[in-house]
Order: structure tokens, then C-alpha cells, then sequence
């Protein structure tokens, strides 16, 4: 089968190849792959610049979508032809993360999604939602998922709250979405004058440009009647940290998710204290919550946010405008 596969680290060294079809198990799956969408983890992992130290060779990328191929002798919940979401954290059914489900991850553990073929367990698949193209659901298992879990599970978000979303990456905009389906009114940061409107057009009530004003914390406050947000998405880390505090209210949800501007932390524990805020870390989700996010999508006919698609002979390009920042929205690759 055909495969990216990265014999070394780097970008230039994303290789088109072939490789054997994997094996199925009794209780497996076989998903020939449709579509992938690369994530900023993508980009770590292939540049090996943030010490996972994945072993090579290796096919890399952790988010998917495809249809089944074939299934082992005891499958009886997929059949030739459904479409599916590749699941992340490939045994998490439901409930909280454990350390057994904590092993395997699609793209880290295991083998990526860039890849004709894939092998699935049956119970964490999950259906793809009939209203989106395969490139268009390629965005759910991770950005979506993460987004949906971090505010409907864990901020337990609810109509008249204020949100702000961070920058205009895949998971910023998927929380943008929900957030307005659940009836939240959304703050939105950029550091581009192109995408402000672009913001707005998706829905954001308020957009700041970070760029502009660096200290933001004091414009969301000012822009939400003096006071700070229920809940944030901070994406950036190191960065970004100490104003995604500084914009929540009293009891706030800060939701750490990313780590773009560096993964070491510092910040003013003070506001945190004496706020009484909660700072949770948070990765992607469960089988049973991306089912609960398949049916939001279906019956609010949400849309994810495509910023371009590209060819599987086109990976490196397709690495390279993610890494440049531009991409408003998901960067796919499509088989």
C-alpha cells in the first residue's frame, strides 16, 4: 500500500512509499483511508522538536477519516463501506482516561493516518457524520473532538456565558462553532488583519488583534462589560498563559490544549488563587463524546473550517502552510 512514511526527521524528508498492508485482528478493522488532517502535533512529531522522539521509520499524522475495507471474524458493529472516524486515543470507549488507554495514540504509538490503509479496533470507531464530506470530517477526530470535549465536558458551557477563542487554528474554531451553538457570545483573538473579518463572518461577536494589543486581557474585559470570560482555550502556552488568566472571571475555566509558543510554563499564580480558577489540562476525548459531537454536527448542520486540501503526493506542501501560520482553518490531506 501506499504510505508517507519519514525515515528521518524533517519536512523534506515526508516520503511517498510503499509498505506492506498491515494484518488484521479477530476483533479489528480495516480502514482504507480517505482523507487526513494534520495537526501542530504533526509538525512536532516530523520535526522531532518537542522530545517525543518518535522511533523512525514511521508514518506520521493522528487524525482521519475513511471507509471499511474488511473486519475481523468477530466485528459485527462495521461492515464493508461504512464511513469512519479514525479514533486518537485508539481504547478510549468512555468515561476518564486511564493509563491503559493513555498508551496508544494514532500518529505517536501507533502507526499516522497518511497511510492507504489502517488497522482499527471495532469499539472506538466511530461514524463519520452524513452531512460532511470525508475531507470535511478528517477535522473531527482530534481538533473537533478536543474542542468539543473541553468545553461541553469539562467547562460544561451553557447559553449566555462568554468565551474567548485563540487565534483561528482548527480546535480554536471548532470551540468558536460550538460556542455559538450553544448560545455563548465569543471573543476572538488574531494576530492578521485578513482573518478578523473572517472571524466575525464565523460568528465571533468580537474579534482583538493581539498583534495590536498585546496586553488583551484588558480589552476582553472591556469588551465584556468589565469583566473577564467564562471559559478560555489557551493554545499557546508559554505566551499566552498569563493573559488567558487574566481574562476569566472568578471560578473561569482555563482549558490548556496547546502549546505553540513553548510547552514550559510561567506564570502569576496570584490571579489563579485568588480567583479561584481552574487551570485543566485537556487532550481530545472519548469515543462516547465524538458520537455526542457526530450528533451536534448532524442536527446543526455545522460545517468544520477547511483551509485547503492537497494531494498525498502534495504532504510536504501541505506541512509547509501549516507551519507558515497562514492556514485559516484545517489544513487535509486527501487520498
Amino acid at each position: 500500500m501506499q504510505a508517507i512514511q519519514l525515515e528521518n526527521y524533517g519536512i523534506d524528508n515526508l516520503k511517498l512509499t510503499e509498505v506492506p498492508i498491515p494484518s488484521i485482528g479477530e476483533n479489528e478493522v480495516l480502514v482504507k483511508t480517505t482523507a487526513a488532517s494534520l495537526q501542530y502535533l504533526d509538525l512536532l512529531l516530523t520535526e522531532n522538536t518537542a522530545g517525543f522522539n518518535v522511533p523512525l521509520p514511521f508514518i506520521p499524522v493522528s487524525e482521519g477519516v475513511g471507509v471499511v475495507e474488511s473486519v475481523g471474524k468477530n466485528v459485527t458493529q462495521w461492515k464493508k463501506g461504512d464511513r469512519v472516524l479514525i479514533p486518537f486515543i485508539t481504547r478510549w470507549e468512555a468515561g476518564q482516561i486511564t493509563p491503559y488507554h493513555n498508551a496508544l495514540r494514532t500518529g505517536m504509538q501507533t502507526s499516522g493516518t497518511l497511510a492507504e490503509f489502517t488497522i482499527q479496533p471495532e469499539n472506538t470507531l466511530v461514524r463519520t457524520p452524513e452531512n460532511l464530506t470525508d475531507e470535511e470530517a478528517a477535522a473531527l477526530p482530534v481538533a473537533g473532538l478536543t474542542a468539543w470535549a473541553s468545553l461541553v465536558t469539562q467547562a460544561n458551557i451553557k447559553a449566555g456565558q462568554t468565551i474567548l477563542v485563540q487565534g483561528s487554528g482548527g480546535v480554536s474554531l471548532f470551540a468558536l462553532q460550538i460556542a455559538k451553538t450553544f448560545g455563548l457570545k465569543v471573543i476572538a483573538t488574531t494576530g492578521s488583519k485578513e482573518k478578523e473579518q473572517k472571524l466575525k463572518n464565523l460568528g465571533a461577536d468580537e474579534v482583538i488583534n493581539y498583534k495590536e494589543i498585546p496586553e488583551w486581557s484588558n480589552e476582553v474585559k472591556r469588551l465584556n462589560n468589565g469583566i473577564g470570560v467564562d471559559v478560555t482555550l489557551d493554545v499557546g502556552g508559554n505566551e499566552t498563559i498569563n493573559q488567558s488568566i487574566l481574562s476569566v472571571k472568578e471560578h473561569g475555566y482555563v482549558g490548556l490544549i496547546g502549546f505553540m509558543s513553548g510547552s514550559q510554563l510561567t506564570f502569576n499564580i496570584v490571579p489563579l488563587i485568588m480567583n479561584y480558577i481552574r487551570l485543566q489540562g485537556y487532550s481530545v476525548g472519548n469515543a462516547q463524546e465524538l458520537k455526542e459531537l457526530v450528533n451536534a454536527i448532524e442536527k446543526n448542520n455545522l460545517k468544520p473550517v477547511i483551509d485547503s486540501i492537497y494531494g498525498i503526493d502534495q504532504t510536504q506542501e501541505a506541512f509547509l502552510k501549516l507551519k507558515s501560520g497562514k492556514a485559516f482553518g484545517k489544513v487535509v490531506i486527501k487520498f
